[in-house]
Formats: structure tokens, C-alpha cells, sequence
């Protein structure tokens, strides 16, 4: 699956292909040589590889039955082949395909004449005719080529490659021992005497078939076939006359070697008159379609084997006669010794009803004893069929597209929704539950703006502002997801975020704290388009109860409500640039969890009156990459251990100076500036908790220790 689809973005193909349209050979030709640098082997092995599965496709295909009875041996069987393709192009209109030849030699061996004019594809042949004869014939062979040259035709350069066909070793054989191989050799041979003796002489009936097949069977391919035992009884003389002979085969024709037209079926008189003139030469009025060989008896007798198709000369038909499609015929030539003619049964090629009213002929035109009329009939149920299964095939395909571009569209939508929504929540509405509001007893709320926005915004493009909000929001972004938590909404330059919503969690005060202090970070790698110096943030967190729910149904969002928003904002307008403004029970939520926090005093907050807030420091366990999310450069194993056994010491520190601080009644804020300088001196400046690949997005990590 992988390789096709890197085949097909290298060559640039589409995604499927229908059973009954017809491509051009350029298509297969890329794929054969991608396919040939994609898997490092040779064009020729690629197209015998491909010619041993298009057998196996058309067997599964439902070929299997028609392929078994065209011969008793490979030699029938490709022989048949031809009539085959002409039978098939009754479905495949447009099928273009390749004539065969064989031409017996000795010592086991023949000779396979492959003729095409599509150049480049003759090494499909060996996959497909030693797959056939292998399973089929029960034999091995291989093929190997002769020669190959162009052979000029009519309308183009015909490739005539000339294979040379040996038959291995039986297969059996092949398997036994070496030691044992004459002793098998002459059990084999004496099995096949004793057969021979018991079959030979009963009369052939219907009951022995299956001892016929055993005696098939053990007969090697290019070897002598079993005698006959039917011989038939010719008549002295042929008891029926001439008249009779042509109206029983209305479009039989007899010529001899020079071509020159002895007899013809009435039909075929009718519709070319000029066949009627004495001595007249049949290529005068008829050309060769298939096989395509020149028109000439040598030619004729080389392919006698093959279905000959001959089309009538249209500036030769009368001028009423030339503005209907050609005369088509096809049939079988037989070569008459004794007369030194040739003798073409023929009958008219005609595939649909349609084609015999183009022509202005009739069903009665054909004898009642040709399966041409039956043809032409179960043919025009069979095209309708074809064209409804085509239609089919073409919805089916419609409709994967359809389905794949559902599938991505639906990808894009949940994205855009999750980007909006709670996850948990995003699920409820796509499942069309109704998300009830919920109350959530404490959270911690953070907003940010950016310092002197305003008169950035006078002082600039607007696309420059654009610029500036997507860089700090896309850096806001993605530190959400590496202290989880969730992002509210943006207005202007405003960021919102909550801790502990929609999902309630322990330490999401601390989670906040840490986005916090990622942000101001973050804010420095942002450029003021106007002074071209990094901006400058105001951020400001609170600590309570918010009721938080789904509002819209048009445009849904996930809301927080009550007294704690109103004050984080509070919080966040009061701030100082650069500076983490916390409120009263946002400091008692990250008071001794590792947080260096200093007092700002008591100020005077719009609609809350005076207020003891305080500025966010630093995390003292924390370092600038793990606040980013950035991977660290791991350090030795055994200065690995050693951090970490600082880390252990700090947090036993910090524990022992919070209880020694309850007890003294010490200043809470002056005991934790003890633990930080205490816990600064003992921590090195590369340490890291945990180990990660290059790249790899640094989640909270401190997070979970809180």
C-alpha cells in the first residue's frame, strides 16, 4: 500500500482505474520504470512479474473456465488465444491486442511468434505463459527471445519477437532424488505401457473421459499425442450442389493462391457486387484486419490456425453502399489440397443491434445455422448490463472520493472544534447530547494583554499587528499544551486560560503559574514592529469558583461565569509590564509548592476596594526549557543520578522549611526566599528530570510531581 502510493505521487496518476476504460500505454510505462527505481530491479523481471499475476487476476476474475477449455496442451492453447481476444472485444470495444503464432520445432521446442504495436511490453509474455502452462498442463517451461524486430505495416510499425519455448522436467521428476531418477524413469514408463494396453482398446464413450484425462495427463508436452482410434467415413463424392452450398453459407468465400475469387456465398454477392466479376482478386475488395499479415497465401497459411478478420474496401462498394460502415468478416481459413483454393467460413462481425441497422442488414441475412444471430442478441443484453455495471463501477469510485474528502473535511471539522470546545464537550455535541453547565468550586483564571497596545496598533499596519498577535498567540498556543491547560478565548491582544476546567484537577493553580512564567518568556521572542524591542506583557491570575458551560448553538463556546473571572481580569489590569499579578487565593493555592513569590502591598482594585496582591517570581524547580517545553541535552547517567538526588533534597528542604516557618511564625514570604537561595546553591544549571528524544514536546513534567 505504501509503495503504490509513492508510485502514484511520482507519477502523478490518479487513484483508481475502471474496469472498461481504456488508458494510455504512457501511464503504464511510468509506472513500470518508478516501480522499476522504487524496488531497485529490472524492467523485464517487473513486466514477468506483472504477466504471473494478470493470470492469476483474470482466473479470479471469473476467466478461469473459458482460459482451461481453449486447448488440451500449451500449443492449443496459445494457438486459441487470438480467439479468444476477438471474443473478448465484444466487451473491451477498444482493446488493442497482440496476435500469436506457434511454429513447432523439434527436440521438445517451438516457437512463439508474439506480434504488437504496442512497443515495450513483450516480457509480460514469459509470466503469462509459463504461469499457464504450470498450472494448467501440469509442465515447466521457460521462454527465451530470438529476436526482436519492427515489422512495417498498413497503419504502423508492428514488434515481432520471436520466443523460443522448452519444456523442463516434469516437476515430479524434478523432485525425486538423483540416485532414484532412473528407477522413476522406468516405473513412469512402464505405467504409461500398461495404461496405453488397457485404454487402446475400448471404444471412446462418454463414461471413460476421466481415463482419457489420466492418459492426457501423463503424456508430456511436445511429445507425440496418443494415437486416435476415430477414424471417420468420407463420402466418394460431396452429395450436395453448388447452388445449395452457397445459399447454406451466405457469406463463404473461395479463392485461389493469386488471390483470384472461385465462389461466394449469396449474402456476400449482395452486398459487394463486384465480386460477382469473373477472375476478380479478393484484396481488390477486401483488406486483412487481424492477423495483421499481408494479404498474400503464404502470409494466409502461416496464421491458418488464427480467426481471419477481412474488411470491405469502401471506395470499391457501390456509391449507395459507401456511406454505411464497412463490411466486417470474420471466420476460419482452410486450405483445399486437392483444389489448391482456400475456403473462408465466414460470417458478418457484428456485435449489437445498432451495428446491423448501420449497415442496412438484417437478422435474416445470416443462416439459421450460424450463432452469429444469437450472438448478436444475448450481445445487446449483455452491452446493456456492461453499460450498468460501468455506471456502477463509476458511482462506486465517485463515491470513495466522495467518502475520502468527507473523511479529511471531517477531520478538519473536529480539529476546528476541539480548537473551540473541550474535548469531553466537542465529543457530547457531535454525539447531539445536550452539555449541561456546570459548577466548579475552585479554578484558577489567567489573563494577559499586551503593554501599550494601543498605540502599537496607531503607530503600524494592520497586517503588521496581524503578524505580531499570530507569532505570540502561536507560542501561547502551544505552551497550553504543554502545562494542560485550557485556552478560554482570545479578544484583541487578551489571552485567557483556566486551570482545573472543564476537567478538575489538584494542581491547577500550579499549572497556571507555570504557563505564566512560560508566557513571559515566550513574550520576549516577539518583536514590537514599531521600536523593534521584544514586547512587553501584563498578566494577572485569581483563584475561585466559575460556572462554566456550553453558550450558542450557531456559533457554540465554552463560557466561564461568576465573581472570579470579573476578578482575574481585575487582576490582570492592575499588573505591572513583565509582571505575574497574583491574587490573594492564587498566592494561598501556590504558597510552598516551589514558587518564588514576593509581596506587592495592598492596592486599591476597581469594584474590589483594597487588595494584598503579589508578583510571581519563578518556579525555583523549574528550568527555562522545562517552562518552554524545550528538550534539554540529556546529561551523563551519572550526573543524572545525582540531580535527581537534588531534586529529592530540595523537596525535603522546602517541606521542613514551611513546618519550621509555621512554627516560628516566620514571614511566609521571607521563609520562602530562604528555601529558594538554599535550593539555588544545590541545583546545577543543566539538570533535568527525565530523558527525551531530540524534538520531542516537553509536557508539564513538574506538573505531575505537584
Amino acid at each position: 500500500e505504501e509503495t503504490w502510493e509513492k508510485l502514484k505521487a511520482r507519477v502523478d496518476v490518479q487513484d483508481a482505474f475502471m474496469t472498461y476504460t481504456v488508458y494510455d500505454d504512457v501511464i503504464t510505462i511510468k509506472l513500470i520504470q518508478e516501480a522499476c527505481s522504487v524496488l531497485g530491479v529490472s524492467m523485464e523481471a517487473i513486466l514477468k512479474l506483472f504477466g504471473e499475476y494478470f493470470f492469476k487476476f483474470c482466473k479470479m476474475s471469473g476467466y478461469d473456465r473459458m482460459l482451461r477449455t481453449l486447448g488440451g496442451n500449451l500449443t492449443e492453447f496459445i494457438e486459441n488465444l487470438d480467439a479468444l481476444h476477438s471474443y473478448l472485444a465484444l466487451s473491451y470495444q477498444e482493446m488493442n491486442a497482440p496476435s500469436f503464432r506457434v511454429e513447432r520445432a523439434a527436440d521438445e521446442k517451438m516457437l512463439l511468434h508474439y506480434y504488437s504495436d504496442r512497443s515495450g511490453l513483450c516480457h509480460i509474455v514469459p509470466g503469462i505463459i509459463e504461469a499457464v502452462a504450470k498450472d494448467f498442463f501440469d509442465v515447466d517451461v521457460t521462454l527465451e527471445i530470438l529476436d526482436v524486430h519492427q515489422e512495417e505495416e498498413r497503419t504502423a510499425k508492428k514488434e515481432h519477437v520471436v520466443f523460443l519455448i522448452v519444456q523442463k522436467s516434469h516437476r515430479q521428476m524434478r523432485r525425486a532424488k538423483p540416485k532414484d531418477s532412473q528407477r522413476d524413469q522406468e516405473a513412469l514408463e512402464a505405467a504409461f505401457l500398461r495404461m496405453k494396453e488397457k485404454y487402446l482398446s475400448v471404444s471412446v464413450c462418454p463414461v471413460k473421459k476421466s481415463r482419457w484425462e489420466v492418459v492426457r495427463r501423463i503424456v508430456m508436452f511436445g511429445k507425440r499425442h496418443l494415437r486416435n482410434t476415430f477414424e471417420p467415413i468420407y463420402p466418394e463424392r460431396l452429395w450436395i450442389e453448388e447452388r445449395t452450398f452457397c445459399n447454406a453459407f451466405p457469406f463463404h468465400l473461395v479463392f485461389d493462391a493469386s488471390l483470384r475469387v472461385k465462389q461466394a456465398g449469396v449474402n456476400i454477392q449482395k452486398y459487394i457486387p463486384g465480386l460477382r466479376t469473373p477472375k476478380i482478386r479478393l484484396d481488390t475488395y477486401f483488406s486483412i484486419v487481424h492477423p495483421p499479415v499481408a494479404f498474400d497465401i503464404f502470409s494466409i497459411c502461416q496464421f491458418i490456425n488464427s480467426p481471419f478478420v477481412l474488411k470491405a474496401r469502401g471506395e470499391r462498394l457501390p456509391e449507395a453502399g459507401r456511406s454505411r460502415p464497412p463490411l466486417k468478416l470474420r471466420g476460419q481459413m482452410i486450405w483445399m489440397e486437392s483444389t489448391r483454393c482456400m475456403v473462408y467460413l465466414c460470417s458478418p462481425k457484428l456485435r449489437s443491434l445498432r451495428e446491423l441497422e448501420e449497415r442496412q442488414m438484417h437478422l435474416s441475412d445470416i443462416a439459421p445455422h450460424d450463432t452469429t444471430r444469437d450472438l448478436i442478441l444475448l450481445n445487446q443484453q449483455r452491452l446493456a448490463e456492461m453499460e450498468l455495471s460501468n455506471q456502477l463501477e463509476r458511482k462506486k469510485e465517485e463515491l470513495r472520493v466522495l467518502s475520502k474528502h468527507l473523511a479529511i473535511e471531517k477531520k478538519k471539522t473536529e480539529a476546528l472544534l476541539y480548537a473551540m470546545l473541550p474535548k469531553h464537550v466537542a465529543n457530547q455535541l457531535k454525539e447531539g447530547r445536550k452539555v449541561a453547565a456546570g459548577e466548579f468550586k475552585t479554578c484558577t483564571i489567567l489573563f494577559s494583554d499586551v503593554v501599550t497596545f494601543t498605540t502599537i496598533c496607531a503607530a503600524c499596519e494592520p497586517i503588521q499587528i496581524v503578524n505580531m498577535l499570530n507569532s505570540m498567540y502561536s507560542k501561547f498556543d502551544r505552551l497550553t499544551s504543554v502545562h494542560d491547560v485550557y485556552k478560554v478565548e482570545t479578544i484583541g491582544d487578551a489571552y485567557m486560560v483556566v486551570g482545573g476546567v472543564p476537567v478538575p484537577i489538584g494542581s491547577h493553580a500550579q499549572r497556571v503559574a507555570n504557563f505564566a512564567l512560560g508566557m513571559r518568556l515566550s513574550a520576549k521572542e516577539v518583536m514590537n514592529p514599531v521600536t523593534g524591542e521584544p514586547i512587553q506583557i501584563r498578566v494577572g491570575i485569581h483563584t475561585g469558583p466559575v460556572l462554566a458551560g456550553v453558550v450558542g448553538d450557531k456559533m457554540p463556546r465554552y463560557c466561564l461565569f461568576g465573581d472570579t473571572v470579573n476578578t482575574a481580569s481585575r487582576m490582570e489590569s492592575h499588573g505591572l509590564p513583565n509582571k505575574v499579578h497574583l491574587s490573594p487565593t492564587a498566592y494561598r493555592a501556590l504558597e510552598n509548592q516551589g514558587f518564588e513569590i514576593t509581596e506587592r502591598g495592598e492596592i486599591e482594585v476597581k469594584g474590589k476596594g483594597k487588595m494584598t496582591t503579589y508578583f510571581l517570581i519563578r518556579n525555583v524547580n523549574a528550568s527555562e526549557d522545562e517552562l518552554m517545553g524545550r528538550p534539554r541535552t540529556p546529561l551523563h547517567p551519572e550526573g543524572e543520578r545525582k540531580s535527581s538526588l537534588v531534586i529529592r533534597a530540595q523537596k525535603i528542604f522546602l517541606t521542613i522549611s514551611a513546618a519550621f516557618t509555621e512554627v516560628l511564625g516566620e514571614s511566609p514570604a521571607a521563609s520562602g526566599q530562604d528555601s529558594v537561595e538554599a535550593a539555588n546553591g544545590q541545583r546545577s544549571s543543566d539538570e533535568t528530570k527525565t530523558q527525551r528524544l531530540p524534538g520531542e514536546p516537553l509536557p508539564s513534567g513538574f506538573c505531575a510531581l505537584l
